[in-house]
């Protein structure tokens, strides 16, 4: 067991000067001051800010890309590379491509981040309406492997199946009845394009056929001003809109937060995720393809950083988006969350907010921007 002294805690909620003892990778106690024991180990965290870890809801842990032929797909994601930017829960997912890459290496990946030391959950499907699953339909995906939260597709792009309000609706009802069985909360993550119809249908789906709202998880809503105020009257209905850090968007992340509370959204409503590691094009100053870049999947924690530095934000407010919303969204009640009872993941930060520390399923991974942990490879 460790038992962490004078953390200055946002759990988000701001909790003040506290020592928090962990073990079997679980919160087990926070309290002013907890005595020393011999079976403690001590780590003085010195009055840094602590938090919850960062949760990335949306991230290409097996790489994606691939639109400009083989040369242009994204390679994985070591998992200190996440440990390094704070991120200790992931739930990874499939792009475009659900030929030359599918979701039993997915599957795969996200286990091998779990025993490298990080907690890994995925999203079966891909941007089509056919198939792409381990077990041939969503729901049992949902009911038969743990990992699985949800199913992914695309609307409002090109590249999509152009689904219609009844296809999503079947899908949607798989995921909740799954989701029931499992005793999971069950989300249908869906990607955005910057086609027109936006996310015309979700609210079709929401109003007109009086489906829970809570189970439909728009992202990349940021990807233009357009898109993004529809985001912001989703936002209102009770949604969550998800803004992606890394990938394609009309301004930053934090801004576009910003105005949606000028708008009258909460922050409740808001979640940032990174969209990392899709692949993206890489132009000259003419407009012509050069080459290709990853998308960063170290943005999250700097957009939160960012809602306070520039925004004037709180701690408790800013670093929502990135540990209780999305934590609440995928239905995660023991993530985002510093209580008694939850996994033992947190980020330890200085008064500039600059992360220094962090620590996944109770283990200290980073001190003082030191990694203490290892690739397998």
């Amino acid at each position: 067991m460790i038992l962490i002294k004078n953390a200055n805690i946002y759990a988000p909620e701001h909790l003040g000067i506290k020592d928090i003892l962990i073990g079997g990778k679980k919160i087990l106690a926070i309290q002013d001051k907890i005595d020393s024991h011999s079976a403690f180990q001590e780590w003085d965290a010195e009055g840094k800010i602590l938090t919850p870890g960062i949760i990335d809801q949306h991230i290409h842990v097996i790489g994606a890309g691939g639109k400009h032929g083989f040369s242009s797909m994204t390679p994985e994601i070591p998992m200190t590379e996440l440990v390094e930017c704070g991120t200790t829960t992931v739930v990874g997912l499939l792009g475009t491509d659900g030929s030359t890459r599918g979701i039993k290496t997915l599957y795969a990946k996200c286990n091998a981040l779990e025993m490298e030391g990080i907690t890994a959950y995925m999203y079966t499907g891909y941007f089509g309406l056919d198939p792409m699953h381990i077990t041939g339909t969503v729901q049992d995906e949902m009911i038969f492997i743990d990992k699985v939260l949800g199913c992914k597709i695309a609307i409002s792009d090109v590249r999509s199946s152009y689904p219609s309000d009844v296809d999503l609706l079947r899908v949607l009802r798989q995921v909740r009845v799954g989701g029931m069985i499992a005793k999971k909360k069950g989300i249908l993550h869906i990607h955005l394009g910057a086609l027109n119809s936006g996310i015309d249908n979700l609210v079709r789906i929401v109003k007109d056929y009086e489906f829970p709202i809570q189970h439909i998880s728009p992202t990349h809503m940021g990807r233009t001003k357009d898109l993004f105020e529809q985001g912001i009257e989703w936002a209102k209905m009770g949604g969550i809109t998800d803004v992606s850090t890394g990938g394609t968007k009309y301004t930053e992340p934090w801004q576009s937060v910003l105005y949606g509370l000028e708008k009258g959204a909460s922050i409740d409503n808001f979640t940032f995720s990174s969209d990392g590691n899709a692949g993206l094009d890489r132009k000259d100053e003419n407009g012509n393809l050069v080459g290709f870049r990853k998308a960063p999947f170290d943005l999250n924690i700097v957009q939160a950083q960012m809602l306070v530095k520039e925004g004037g934000l709180s701690v408790t407010d800013a670093f929502k988006t990135v540990t209780l919303n999305p934590a609440i969204n995928l239905g995660l009640k023991h993530k985002g969350r510093v209580q008694e009872g939850a996994d033992a993941d947190f980020c330890l930060l200085d008064d500039k907010l600059d992360l220094l520390d962090v620590f996944a399923n109770g283990k200290l991974v980073m001190e003082n921007k030191k990694l203490k942990v290892e690739n397998s490879f």
